[in-house]
């Protein structure tokens, strides 16, 4: 897969899917979906790279997949692996208190 798209991969009832995406979505970040129970290719990628399993969410930027990622890693991959994917603008949130504590 090219760099130049981050996909999504999640299922209907999955609350780590919705707060991935609303994550995603309060930083801007642009995705392309993908119902891993629509599609079964879908799966068989999410399977590929959760070791066999069907965990989402997963997603997928170039060769490079994630799973259950937070919003901040998916941010934090494409700062510095595609920019070209972060919204204009795009300025990194400030780490809470337990980040700054941890250095993040």
């Amino acid at each position: 897969m090219p760099t130049d798209t981050v996909h999504f991969y999640w299922r209907p009832g999955c609350g780590f899917c919705s707060r991935l995406r609303r994550g995603l979505d309060d930083a801007g970040i642009e995705t392309v979906e993908h119902n891993i129970w629509d599609v079964p290719e879908d799966a068989a990628t999410v399977r590929f790279y959760a070791n066999g399993n069907e965990t989402v969410p997963t997603v997928v930027i170039g060769e490079v997949g994630m799973v259950n990622p937070s919003a901040k890693q998916v941010a934090q991959y494409l700062e510095h692996n595609a920019p070209h994917l972060l919204p204009d603008g795009y300025e990194p949130a400030e780490p809470g208190f337990i980040g700054r504590l941890l250095g993040g």
